[in-house]
């Protein structure tokens, strides 16, 4: 099992545990303030769908910042370098770009209260299932990831035992969720987003400084890990060696395609904070918003990650005693004063309960909606599905307590959460590009296609493991694989369907995309027309702003 190094052990003070004390109150504070909104299952599973569009914006982005990205993310810029941005600037703003402006319609206007929901509308009953497991599996198996990266850093850090970690933290964050629901989760990631922020900034500025400055950093990558190490497309033509070890096809067609509109498009962790605002223009405005900040977000994650290498060359090294994990947490020993020590523990605590709120949260969602009401106990009072969803969290948190242990054998946890990614998001991401543009598309074929679809990945990672086949580094190899679901899941609908018959015009109306539906407002609430607020315009501007970030690392 790999576990922070002990030499990462801090000495938290009175000041730093008094700051952890009162975020954890003010987290509490939160969720019984949010009980009171909670009267009904839509009220604890979509808060309503009342939010506003930059709160539920923030808790998009928040969601997203748990303890797998804060640690996986430094990690990957440790192991990595700045090929790391790739993860940023093509693997999630063009996605987040496209759910906002294309698919958002199509899941607000159907009033679906989950992903899985859309297919069984827009399928069958067999493809709505299988989707609800396999989301159902996929939201636990990253659960556990976030709980387990927060318990080795508290682990090393604290020196809490690690079991205690996980009972600790899980157990706190099932409080929040059961007692405040839906609410009292995206609330609270907006409280995170801006505790994570301001934990990571005093890392990045003191981290620098450590190294002599911008130039210092500069000269110390150059005479050190390489310049390599500083751009995003160097050596990426096909056959080239680089640190990624991934070409521009892998880089391109796997990240910036398969797996991020396979993630970013389907994983209901994300798309429930969008279904949750309180209209269209709200819901489409939620990932044109979060955008902004998450291409900025590898200033305070992935530049700390080199850094720590540059303070800790042997990071990584067999026998060095330090996994790609420890990047921020060597940073943390060597560089905060107490006070801002405390800050910055306070603040992996907020990213690691934004990641398994998220996760947990849409979880009971789709277990209450699209397994027990649909196959389980249809027709019950609205009241049986509240008190299922809060026994549900119970029982999502103690299985992803035991599903963070899974975890342990990747010394980068991001390496871990990406195979997940190709196993789960990309063949649903398929699947409902499929379902959206194609009316000749069949029930039949959306339940084979996405079975196929998972299965292949999930064939291949295994034979990458044992040897059978050859790739430049883990993550390649999980590009890789999510172009292979992509493909074999498109190989496997498009015959069947043809092959098989599809529901009606009547049928599909509202389900299928048309330019009409794509261009329907909804209800208008004021301020909805202003021009900052327009989707086209936030989207497009986030697009062309995330093209200019790419300038740095591209020389």
């Amino acid at each position: 099992m790999h576990t922070l190094a002990d030499g990462l052990r801090l000495s938290m003070n009175w000041l730093d545990n008094l700051i952890l004390i009162t975020y954890f109150a003010v987290v509490l504070g939160i969720a019984f303030a949010a009980k009171r909104s909670v009267s009904n299952s839509l009220d604890f599973f979509l808060s309503g769908r009342s939010l506003p569009a930059w709160v539920t914006g923030l808790a998009f982005v928040s969601a997203n910042l748990g303890a797998t990205e804060i640690l996986g993310m430094a990690a990957n810029g440790a192991q990595y370098g700045a090929y790391t941005v790739h993860w940023y600037l093509i693997g999630a703003i063009p996605a987040m770009v496209f759910l906002g402006l294309v698919m958002m319609p199509f899941y607000y206007n159907s009033k679906v209260r989950s992903v899985p929901e859309f297919l069984l509308l827009r399928f069958s009953k067999s493809s709505h299932l299988l989707s609800s497991v396999i989301f159902a599996v996929a939201s636990v198996l990253i659960a556990g990831v976030n709980l387990y990266a927060l318990a080795i850093v508290l682990r090393a850090l604290l020196g809490w035992p690690l079991p205690v970690s996980i009972f600790t933290a899980g157990l706190f964050v099932l409080a929040y969720i059961v007692i405040g629901g839906l609410s009292s989760a995206i609330y609270n990631e907006v409280l995170q987003f801006f505790v994570i922020v301001a934990a990571l900034v005093p890392l990045t500025v003191l981290g620098l400084a450590r190294v002599g400055g911008i130039d210092g950093f500069i000269d110390k990558v150059m005479t050190g890990p390489g310049p390599g190490f500083l751009t995003a497309w160097g050596n990426t033509g096909i056959g080239q060696d680089n640190p990624l070890g991934a070409n521009w096809l892998t880089i391109t067609l796997g990240l910036g395609f398969a797996v991020s509109f396979g993630y970013w498009t389907t994983n209901f962790a994300e798309v429930q904070r969008s279904l949750s605002a309180k209209n269209l223009s709200a819901a489409r405005r939620t990932p044109l918003i979060a955008a902004f900040p998450k291409m900025f977000i590898p200033l305070i994650v992935v530049l700390p990650g080199i850094i720590a290498l540059l303070v800790q060359p042997t990071i990584g090294q067999a026998g060095s005693g330090y996994d790609y994990n420890d990047a921020i947490p060597i940073l943390m020993r060597d560089l905060l004063p107490n006070g801002v020590l405390g800050l910055a523990v306070t603040g992996l605590m907020a990213s690691f309960m934004a990641g398994m709120a998220a996760n947990v949260s849409s979880f009971n969602t789709v277990f209450t909606t699209d397994i027990w009401q649909a196959y389980i106990k249809p027709h019950m009072p609205d009241q049986h599905y509240l008190a299922v969803g809060r026994a549900v969290t119970v029982i999502g948190v103690v299985v992803g307590m035991g599903t963070a242990f899974l975890a342990a054998s990747f010394s980068n946890i991001m390496n871990y959460l990406q195979t997940l990614f190709s196993f789960f998001n990309v063949p649903l991401f398929a699947t409902f590009i499929l379902a959206l543009f194609w009316k000749r598309m069949t029930a039949k074929a959306g339940f084979w296609g996405l079975l196929l679809g998972t299965v292949a990945p999930i064939t291949f990672y295994f034979a990458y493991q044992g040897g059978l086949v050859q790739m430049g580094s883990d993550q390649d190899a999980n590009m890789t694989a999510s172009m292979i679901a992509f493909a074999v899941n498109m190989a496997v609908s498009v015959p069947i369907s043809l092959a098989t018959t599809p529901k009606t015009d009547e049928e599909l109306d509202g389900l299928v995309y048309t330019r009409s539906a794509a261009r329907d407002q909804g209800e208008r609430a004021p301020g909805d027309d202003a021009w900052y607020r327009r989707p086209a315009l936030l989207g497009w501007s986030a697009i062309v702003l995330a093209a200019l970030c790419y300038v740095p690392f591209s020389f």
